[in-house]
């Protein structure tokens, strides 16, 4: 029953769930405050298992001081460290940072590169970092899976239960047109953050529940309740 679901996820229901998030987020900002790549890229690395607001709150004062990759290769690490220390993981971010901008002037003339594996080179730079500075930065098309993408993909069919992000990643960039795999991103996340929540998803305002195997089998177990 599960897989002929998945297998069921059909170009006009990929569409009928991008045109629902194009109206509920027709229009999106970045979650992150930057003014060029490498200050995307370094508030990238520094978002890691914390909020974006938290990281905007940190991000102004170390821009400040260290506004470019040579400032930042050059800085004190305790100082990048209490900057960012409310941040959690600050001591493996802040050598990160830093051995970041380090490599960008070594390997990359002090430019942020648009190259996946370029970006994949970098310290404290995966998978999910890279294709957020590729699709925000450059504008290049790529699908970042976080939590909120990997659980929505999964409610949806877009994805299984037992898909890695990796997979995940590959079966959006499958299933999602080049040009609204940026904005989809964007959307997948807001929708995962205000409906689809993890734990209790507001499935009574969701147009997209008919579709969503979360709400058939929550819908079961309250019918057996019953």
């Amino acid at each position: 029953m599960l897989k002929s679901y998945y297998k069921s996820l059909n170009n006009v229901k990929i569409d009928k769930i991008l045109d629902y998030l194009d109206n509920l987020y027709p229009n999106y900002e970045n979650f992150l405050n930057f003014n060029n790549n490498f200050e995307l890229l370094v508030a990238v690395i520094l978002s890691a298992q914390t909020t974006d607001q938290r990281v905007n709150s940190v991000t102004k004062q170390l821009f400040a001081r260290y506004g470019t990759p040579k400032d930042l290769s050059l800085a004190n690490y305790d100082d990048v460290y209490n900057i960012i220390k409310p941040l959690g993981l600050a001591k493996s971010k802040a050598k990160n940072i830093i051995l970041m901008s380090n490599e960008l002037l070594t390997n990359f003339n002090g430019d942020v590169p648009s190259d996946f594996n370029d970006l994949l080179k970098l310290s404290g730079v995966g998978r999910k970092t890279a294709n957020v500075v590729r699709a925000v930065g450059f504008k290049i098309p790529s699908m970042p899976v976080d939590t909120h993408v990997h659980r929505v993909a999964i409610r949806l069919g877009f994805a299984t239960k037992d898909d890695t992000l990796l997979d995940v990643e590959n079966k959006l960039l499958k299933s999602i047109p080049k040009d609204r795999l940026i904005k989809a991103h964007h959307q997948f996340i807001l929708f995962g953050r205000n409906i689809c929540l993890a734990r209790n998803p507001h499935c009574n305002i969701c147009l997209l529940k008919e579709l969503c195997k979360e709400y058939e089998h929550r819908r079961r177990n309250s019918d057996k309740t019953k």
